[in-house]
């Protein structure tokens, strides 16, 4: 049976650590099972290099995406959103993110998860990228902001 339909899965964290020593199996066995594409949605500064380093293992079937994720949001969120922008000055990303809010696990950081949020929500706009956003715990607020 012929399979003709492009499957992307637009979520996936398999640069992480927990993949160091089996990503190619499961990148494989993801292929093998029809998945075409992996969107790659970047963390903060310290998954940048490993998140490039598999997309440039994996060309035309794996890509990156760049920003900074609510739970990585701390008192020192505004130079995680400089990163992300000189990144966005250096290479082509398929898209901002994963950004967004989350109230779950802490609520410190609320008010900076929400300007990051609004910062990286301006930058997909104004490079005309789309955006993947987190929203634990907060739909609400999430869909007021945009």
């Amino acid at each position: 049976m012929e399979n003709n339909d492009f499957t992307v899965d637009t979520h996936a964290h398999v640069f992480a650590e927990d993949f160091k020593d089996d990503l190619a199996e499961v990148l494989q066995r993801s292929f093998d099972s029809g998945v075409h594409k992996v969107v790659m949605p970047n963390i903060d500064h310290a998954s940048i290099d490993r998140m490039l380093e598999v997309e440039e293992a994996f060309p035309g079937r794996c890509f990156s995406t760049i920003g900074l994720h609510p739970t990585s949001v701390k008192k020192d969120f505004q130079r995680e959103l400089y990163i992300v922008e000189e990144w966005l000055g250096k290479k082509k990303f398929v898209g901002i993110g994963e950004t967004g809010t989350d109230l779950y696990w802490d609520k410190t950081y609320w008010n900076e998860q929400q300007e990051a949020f609004r910062v990286q929500a301006d930058w997909a706009r104004q490079f005309g990228l789309p955006i993947i956003i987190h929203c634990r715990e907060t739909l609400d607020e999430t869909i007021a902001m945009l």
